[in-house]
């Protein structure tokens, strides 16, 4: 975010101080000019050493709730006198219904956010912390906000839950929580006219920073952030797929399954899901990649440098009078005109650099640029489809050999009931093996292991280069399309069927 400037410097017309605080052992605030700005943090805490989980949050919730330091209280779905055993009654839920212990991962978070001195009242302050905890939740995890007053400057104590009150997930920080919650309080701060940090230093020198690290800087995209997560839990070592599918969820990352095995990666704050492959993340991402890198067959993929935004390509003018008949007023027209005489100008631009001056040259490229694309897309589908097939069969080969002892056993008991009722788990493995390696071979003979991930490499690494080429083609279709389309409504041309290919 960009400079803000309080309320008292904008009257006085001063330039923005340069803040220098945040640090360990530091105070929240350094004073520049005569101006301060506040600060945010989150910390996890989990069960103290020697101590239950009620005694941990009851010396941590003692410090907020201390009336010498209270100036006031609020809270949601809890009251904050009895908060350590509400708490645990939704953890208590939480365990029997899913099994996994309460101990496990962090107890509660607390955030501290803290004010400069006289810009709030406590009430104020309180009010702004209560929103900040309500839209970083969501209104999902009960909490209660301590607004102290004991300093020189007021600050928030906010602690929330760790389990959500539905018992339907637990919170766990993810990669550059930190910055997302600077951004947050930032924004409620802004939303109320108070000031913000403008340029924090880093908290330690340790492996996780305060959130200034980010100030200044691009913050990571969702799909860094989920390639950080991907290369930290393999450095973790899982022993298979499914751990390391753990893994992530305990990093914070909602693990989605979608049609065809498709694996996806949701980190809170993030509308859409990234997925897992190689055309989304870059090269050695794939899930066959993982599996390498878990199977000890290859490294731990780098991480690629996010490259700046590509341009934005060129869009379909706005047919004026069409949106004007909708009820548009004239400041809509007049930004219209100026939008469209825009994306005239990218036209002509490309048409100059591809030397596409007459209009016959223009058509016959844009139908290049359509077949091109479907030709890729097709292929794509086909390589999709064997690779798919090859590590389906290379599966059902595995569990096939795994369990084809037990069917023979069952064989060598007469099919005995018994036998049956004791190895009923793996005699429908061995069914199921041996009916997917039917369909998939359709007859043919069955190739050697050896053959299979030779195959299942080569196609692998076939789809990966079709991604990339697909991608391109696909930017280099839309932009053709888009801008032989502009040049067709300004020659009055009314053929629509480039406009529907682009819709494709």
């Amino acid at each position: 975010m960009g400079q803000f400037v309080p309320k008292s410097l904008r009257r006085l017309g001063g330039q923005p101080p340069v803040p220098r605080g945040g640090g360990a052992g530091q105070p929240p605030f350094v004073l520049e000019g005569g101006v301060l700005t506040a600060t945010t943090y989150i910390r996890p805490y989990k069960v103290a050493a020697g101590k239950g989980a009620v005694q941990t949050m009851e010396e941590r919730f003692d410090y907020g709730l201390n009336p010498k330091k209270l100036g006031a209280l609020s809270s949601y779905l809890c009251d904050p006198a009895t908060a350590p055993a509400e708490f645990l009654l939704v953890k208590s839920q939480y365990q029997a219904e899913t099994g996994r212990a309460v101990e496990r991962g962090a107890l509660f978070f607390q955030i501290r956010q803290a004010f400069p001195p006289g810009e709030v009242t406590a009430e104020e302050a309180n009010q702004i912390g209560y929103e900040t905890a309500m839209r970083w939740t969501k209104g999902k995890y009960q909490f209660f906000v301590c607004t102290h007053t004991d300093k020189g400057h007021l600050h928030n104590h906010i602690y929330f839950n760790s389990t959500a009150f539905d018992r339907s997930r637990k919170f766990h920080n993810f990669i550059g929580s930190s910055f997302a919650l600077r951004r947050l309080s930032d924004r409620v701060c802004i939303e109320h006219d108070l000031s913000v940090i403008q340029n924090p230093k880093q908290h330690s020198k340790g492996r996780y920073l305060h959130y200034g690290q980010w100030i200044g800087e691009k913050p990571p995209s969702a799909k860094q952030r989920v390639r950080l997560a991907i290369v930290e839990s393999l450095q973790k070592q899982p022993a298979d797929f499914p751990a390391f599918l753990r893994l992530m969820e305990e990093s914070g990352f909602l693990v989605k399954h979608g049609r065809g095995g498709v694996i996806s990666f949701l980190a809170p704050g993030q509308d859409k899901p990234t997925r897992l492959r190689a055309s989304t993340l870059g090269d050695g991402f794939d899930p066959e990649d993982i599996r390498a890198v878990i199977a000890g067959e290859r490294p731990i993929p780098e991480l690629p440098q996010e490259a700046p935004a590509p341009a934005r390509r060129v869009n379909l003018i706005i047919d004026i009078q069409e949106r004007m008949a909708q009820g548009k007023g004239p400041a809509y027209e007049r930004w219209a005109k100026v939008y469209n005489l825009k994306q005239m100008a990218a036209a002509l631009q490309y048409l100059r650099e591809n030397d596409l001056m007459d209009y016959g040259a223009l058509a016959a490229s844009t139908e290049k640029a359509v077949a091109h694309f479907h030709t890729l897309s097709e292929e794509l589908r086909q390589t999709e489809t064997e690779l798919e097939k090859t590590s389906g069969l290379m599966a059902a080969t595995v569990d096939y050999a795994k369990t084809r002892p037990v069917f023979d056993g069952y064989k060598a008991a007469r099919y005995s009931k018994k036998y049956l009722s004791e190895h009923e788990a793996e005699l429908s493995t061995y069914r199921a093996a041996r009916a997917t390696m039917n369909e998939l071979l359709d007859g043919a003979k069955l190739p050697k292991m050896a053959d299979m991930k030779k195959a299942r490499q080569e196609l692998a690494g076939k789809k990966k280069a079709l991604y990339a080429e697909y991608r391109k083609a696909q930017a280099d279709m839309r932009q053709a399309v888009a801008i032989k389309a502009n040049i067709d409504h300004l020659l009055g041309v009314t053929d629509g069927r480039e406009n529907k290919a682009q819709e494709r």
